[in-house]
């Protein structure tokens, strides 16, 4: 971060200085974690569910912290009190990134694909200048101004990913960090249950494109109507990327190779150009046009552009990871999170690896959260669509995911093509009782199920 003093901090946050001199100096990282603070950092004190961070104040500050900001003072510690640390911790970003006049802000949302594309726009730009990105998916109202703390003078680009489960949202994210490049990959089914219906996901973010500075750039996905139709939102520069023959950035001749990963033609800057991605499963493709498109407006070549998509890789954890197990078993690790769309990718991806290899294929499917009065028919749908495009074996684990046990065995599915389980421990025994080799299993649920578990223990099998 750049260096603040605690005096600058107070007034951006509307805080009051206990026990500190108000030319005392921040100049080291932001946390919310004590165990993560540094000498000459700040500490923010949160009151979670189970712990209470101003319980750490005094361990901070011996530990070296400038001060630490509250909701309440701390004797003996310098304390800057605010009556609620979240707007205090985006208002103390926001006023870091406004000091930052030579760095320009990539935001994107959507619905599925902020991560990968996220990991890929940061990879393309790093040869050309510091670089600063989220780990993972921090992209909420916590993780997007602890990433943009992360910024300082040097920095030239921050990829800021940002998340939304209702409207206004991400209004607030952008008021953070005002996007000279905006992006919006898709318009989905994810949070859905919050949000209501898609026109209103749209709604929220949509929010994004109207945020874009002046003289920036829009990045629009010309293959989802609602997401086109975001042009209207907008009176700056629109670039759209798409397989469609009208998109500005845009794929052909797209083959999948015998692991799972896309190649195309790149058509960028009215120049063409062979990519072959390192990324699993052919819905890497819009995020890779939506890469190219982003970094593009920030100035790079097409030459550039494509060196860079050829040699990037997945970054973030539990997102299409690949594992090939010394007994000939494929594990596909995609249970970072899981909604209607990013399921049938996944599936569409697992099919196109075992028919490339003539293995049989697994879906280990757990439940998608956030579906509201949706939930049923999307569960269903899954389980049938699975049956449709000749998934080998389907498991189905646990009890919100049983109707797509059911949708596959009204589907067609017959025998025990099709099985459901309570619980992951039931899975793994059935998995350990009948994969043989070459099968290729993916494992994928919404994150709170925890099926990254199962995949790990998969995963370790072979080596025990």
């Amino acid at each position: 971060m750049i260096p603040v003093s605690c005096g600058q901090i107070a007034e951006a946050v509307g805080g009051e200085l206990f026990g500190v001199d108000p030319a005392a100096v921040v100049d080291a990282a932001v946390v919310i974690d004590s165990r993560k603070v540094e000498p000459g950092g700040l500490f923010v004190a949160f009151d979670g569910e189970n712990v209470d961070g101003h319980d750490y104040v005094a361990a901070v500050t011996a530990a070296g912290a400038t001060a630490s900001i509250t909701t309440r003072a701390i004797a003996g510690s310098p304390c800057i009190v605010v009556p609620n640390a979240q707007t205090a911790l985006g208002e103390l970003a926001r006023l870091v990134i406004s000091q930052l006049p030579n760095l320009t802000v990539v935001g994107l949302t959507g619905s599925q694909g902020k991560t990968s594309t996220k990991d890929l726009i940061a990879q393309l730009l790093a040869p050309y200048g510091e670089t600063v990105a989220p780990y993972g998916s921090f992209n909420n109202e916590l993780g997007h101004p602890l990433t943009a703390l992360q910024t300082n003078e040097q920095t030239r680009f921050l990829v800021a990913e940002m998340g939304a489960r209702h409207v206004g949202d991400i209004t607030y994210l952008c008021r953070i960090t005002p996007p000279k490049i905006g992006m919006v990959l898709n318009v989905g089914h994810s949070h859905i249950g919050e949000f209501g219906s898609r026109d209103a996901i749209a709604q929220g973010k949509g929010e994004l494109i109207e945020a874009v500075l002046p003289g920036g750039t829009a990045i629009l996905n010309a293959d989802d109507p609602r997401v086109a139709a975001m042009t209207a939102r907008t009176k700056e520069s629109v670039v759209t990327f798409g397989e469609g023959p009208d998109a500005d950035v845009r794929a052909t001749d797209v083959v999948l190779d015998a692991d799972g990963r896309p190649g195309f033609t790149l058509h960028v800057g009215g120049t063409e150009h062979a990519v072959q991605l390192q990324l699993v499963g052919e819905h890497q493709v819009p995020n890779a046009l939506a890469a190219a498109a982003a970094v593009q407006a920030a100035g790079l070549t097409p030459e550039q552009i494509a060196a860079g998509l050829n040699t990037a890789s997945t970054k973030s954890k539990w997102r299409m990871e690949v594992t090939e197990r010394a007994d000939g078993v494929t594990v596909i690790n995609d249970a970072y999170n899981a909604n209607p769309d990013s399921v049938r990718a996944a599936l569409k991806a697992l099919v196109a690896i075992g028919r490339a290899r003539g293995a049989r294929t697994w879906a280990v499917l757990g439940p998608m959260g956030e579906l509201g009065d949706t939930s049923l028919e999307e569960h269903d749908g899954i389980g049938r669509l699975a049956v449709r495009l000749d998934v080998n074996r389907l498991v189905a684990v646990g009890e919100a995911a049983r109707p797509i046990h059911l949708g596959a065995s009204l589907e067609g599915s017959w025998g025990n093509e099709s099985a459901y389980v309570d619980s992951s421990d039931e899975a793994l025994e059935l998995l350990r009782k009948e994969l043989r080799q070459g099968d290729v299993v993916l494992v994928k649920a919404s994150r709170f199920v925890g099926l990254d578990r199962l995949a790990t223990a998969l995963i370790e099998e072979a080596s025990q």
